[in-house]
């Protein structure tokens, strides 16, 4: 990493360059894609991946009810309507058949979103998606690496990363990016990112500035050789985990069979959960809430006119979620201390 900052230092190209040019080649190739397009970060990538779909003002996009709130700002971002889905309560990830039920005649696209690493259903998303005729955009900030049905996560379809520090694959900052095998949809975001110009000073559509440094970039080629190694090492802490906590009785994530999550967070659930928090805090034990508070809840939602009790299945999530020391650094003796002071604590 050293090497590759001093490298872009010295270049005198920091926006663009062939580093950027690099990292957009190998991050396709390795989530078995078309086309990778570098962007500023998760956000923009999601924002300008529904723009290059149509998305607009007047539309509604399908978002899933649990998630971060950046899945519906995208939309919000593109003065189309999140119309939130219920999840699946074995999976968190956002239920099918609720989609389904949910779309209109204003339904533009169905976002679906690879929560904490785990791949959702695509098969049975896209058989919806299909008959509807209706575009599907991948959030898979989380899922950097993941497998459905043994295919990479971005490997069909259109999917955006980001490589926020903390991902699976993280920048020193900020930074994103969006595949694709669809040549129109990366030609729009590639024109988007930079002022709508493909020739400098020649501006063709009304475009925004969400360009992936080249510094970030050159860092993220560096760490994406490391990646599947970082996974395992996720995947064994993670199965490690399960097998003590199931033993237990404890509710542990679902993995359905054609699933290969990244465990880009591992998710217990916990009645009382903030008592159990607090207990393994006292414990030495840090955690996380993701998310305390679902988006149809948030302040910047009231428009819609959701309430305490719209969405019954996300809320319950948002109250009992906990989200255990999950790191590759994180070593056995760690991850041991953990499983026994969670078992003594429960």
């Amino acid at each position: 990493m050293d090497a590759a900052m001093l490298e872009v230092a010295h270049s005198g190209t920091y926006i663009f360059g062939s580093p950027l040019a690099r990292f957009e080649s190998e991050f396709a190739t390795y989530s078995q894609a078309a086309n990778c397009i570098g962007v500023a970060n998760g956000l923009d990538a999601l924002r300008l991946g529904l723009a290059s779909m149509g998305v607009g003002p007047g539309d509604e996009v399908i978002v899933p009810a649990n998630t971060y709130i950046a899945t519906w700002l995208a939309v919000s971002q593109c003065g189309a309507t999140p119309v939130p889905v219920e999840p699946d309560v074995a999976t968190f990830n956002i239920d099918p058949l609720r989609v389904a039920a949910a779309i209109t005649a204003k339904t533009k696209a169905i976002l679906v979103v690879h929560l904490y690493g785990q791949p959702a259903d695509m098969d049975a998303l896209r058989q919806v998606a299909q008959a509807h005729n209706i575009p599907i955009l991948e959030d898979a900030a989380q899922a950097h690496g993941a497998r459905y049905k043994s295919q990479r996560i971005g490997s069909s379809g259109t999917a955006t990363f980001s490589f926020y520090p903390t991902k699976n694959l993280g920048a020193l900052g900020d930074g994103g990016a969006l595949t694709t095998d669809d040549p129109s949809i990366a030609a729009h975001v590639a024109l988007m990112r930079n002022y709508g110009s493909e020739v400098k000073y020649v501006n063709d559509i009304k475009g925004v500035n969400s360009r992936l440094d080249t510094l970030q970039a050159a860092i993220l080629s560096v760490k994406l050789t490391q990646l599947d190694q970082w996974n395992a090492r996720r995947r064994d802490v993670a199965s490690r985990y399960t097998q003590a906590f199931e033993k237990a009785g404890l509710l542990t994530p679902h993995v359905p069979e054609w699933a290969e999550p990244v465990w880009h967070l591992y998710v217990l659930r916990h009645p009382q959960r903030d008592a159990f928090q607090e207990r393994l805090q006292k414990a030495g034990i840090a955690t996380v809430i993701h998310y305390p508070i679902p988006p149809h809840l948030q302040q910047a939602y009231t428009e819609l006119g959701y309430g305490k009790g719209h969405f019954a299945i996300s809320e319950q999530m948002a109250d009992e979620v906990i989200s255990l020391p999950m790191c590759p650094a994180q070593t056995p003796e760690q991850t041991d201390y953990v499983i026994d002071r969670v078992l003594n604590l429960v």
